[in-house]
């Protein structure tokens, strides 16, 4: 019975922290909301997406990083292709809503954005399955505690990349 409290626990805070039904909690700087459909996942961690309105977007997700498949000069790394393929069929041709981030362009000038497909936090859902770690950056920092009680939990329970590599 205690096992199931402490979940019950983990479950609420994890709730109160990602909050995914408003998603402008908090917000700070230029944090701005878009939505667009997925033209194609890259990787694990990479997408182009078709902005409503908009260009087309190189966009990382803030806040994960999973094993490489497509950087030049570096090895495909352990449970990277797992990442990928998980990537390609969860989020292609669908449609998406992400938040970019306070700082909303990376040193590649890649978009830098939190995102959701089908009402699911999609860098929770990488961290929970053992498909991802946690990546925090400041100022683009504001669900690291979150994403880092999840990525605890996947490690403790072995998945995916905790589990193989």
């Amino acid at each position: 019975m205690k096992g199931r409290g402490s979940i019950a626990l983990l479950v609420i805070v994890a709730a109160i922290l990602l909050r995914p039904w408003d998603l402008h909690h908090g917000a700070t700087g230029a944090s701005e909301h878009l939505t667009g459909r997925v033209v194609r996942a890259v990787d694990g961690d990479t997408l182009e997406v078709a902005l409503d309105g908009g260009p087309t977007e190189t966009v990382r997700l803030i806040g994960v990083d999973t094993p490489e498949t497509v950087k030049p000069d570096t090895p495909v790394q352990c449970f990277g292709p797992r990442a990928s393929a998980f990537e390609h069929k969860r989020v292609e041709g669908r449609r998406i809503r992400l938040l970019t981030g306070v700082e909303p362009r990376d040193y590649y000038g890649r978009l830098l954005a939190y995102v959701w497909v089908d009402g699911r936090f999609l860098e929770a859902e990488l961290l929970r399955r053992g498909l991802a770690r946690t990546l925090p950056f400041h100022p683009n920092d504001r669900f690291a505690h979150g994403f880092e009680l999840i990525a605890q939990k996947a490690a403790k329970a072995g998945k995916g990349l905790w589990n193989a590599c």
